[in-house]
């Protein structure tokens, strides 16, 4: 089974993008992010012609949304409204032995103060709110999404210089990497992917060349449970979309599980 998780900065503008993606890695589960469509006018119909036939959706209009396209039957749909807010970061279904969640946890603002900035205290509350969620040890657990958190030093391109920003803070990382520890979840693309050093998935627009400059984070990740892990045959990063015409900033993550 293939897999893709992507944040695509708007569905509909992206739809040229996701197809020509659909066409060279064929998977049959795409997880996206940042859809930024209400349910009511997601390109369905597009997605069908791709081959796919269930969907779980959870948009609304102009901003934040999650979906999952599948060609595999969709079972036991669910959502969760993380900080009590309506605002489309969650979604999660069953397919085949696989319970898969897509997650986009919030960006958190420009400072990483939890009084001074509401959205980085969002941030820390979401994160919080995790925990609570997921039993430990899920044997058939696979978390993937947006989370934008560069948990670890090689996932900025300079660990010295944003250790104070948003996305690679202390905090942030700190309470990331517990979570994964206390669910005992494997980060499929530091465990797969060698070397395994400066891995990025997110590339600001502001930069004139992100290839000459290469000042990327890690913020995408695909996390599972154990015994998955052991069944995962490939991960890579298509770090070939972030220069197609009319890119997202983030590029797609996309694993091969033997079932």
């Amino acid at each position: 089974m293939k897999i893709i998780s992507w944040n695509v900065n708007s569905v509909r503008s992206r739809i040229n993008n996701i197809k020509k993606l659909v066409k060279l890695f064929k998977p049959d589960v795409i997880c996206l992010q940042e859809t930024k469509v209400e349910n009511s006018n997601f390109p369905l119909n597009d997605f069908k012609k791709m081959g796919f036939a269930y969907f779980a959706l959870n948009g609304i209009k102009s901003y934040n949304g999650v979906c999952i396209c599948s060609k595999i039957k969709i079972q036991n749909e669910k959502k969760h409204n993380f900080c009590a807010k309506n605002d489309a970061r969650h979604i999660s279904t069953k397919i085949s032995n696989f319970e898969i969640h897509n997650l986009y946890i919030p960006a958190g603002g420009d400072e990483p103060d939890v009084v001074k900035n509401p959205k980085f205290n969002h941030k820390i509350s979401f994160l919080d709110e995790l925990f609570s969620i997921y039993e430990a040890k899920n044997k058939n657990l696979l978390l993937c999404g947006d989370f934008n958190i560069a948990p670890l030093e090689d996932d900025v391109w300079s660990h010295k210089q944003l250790i104070n920003t948003v996305s690679h803070t202390k905090i942030e990382r700190e309470k990331l990497l517990l979570f994964q520890r206390s669910k005992q979840l494997v980060d499929l693309v530091r465990k797969k992917i060698n070397p395994p050093s400066n891995i990025y998935t997110w590339w600001s627009y502001r930069s004139p060349d992100f290839t000459k400059n290469n000042r990327g984070r890690r913020l995408d990740h695909i996390w599972c449970s154990e015994n998955i892990s052991k069944k995962v045959c490939d991960v890579k990063i298509h770090k070939e979309t972030r220069s197609w015409d009319k890119p997202s900033d983030h590029v797609p993550i996309g694993i091969i599980i033997e079932t």
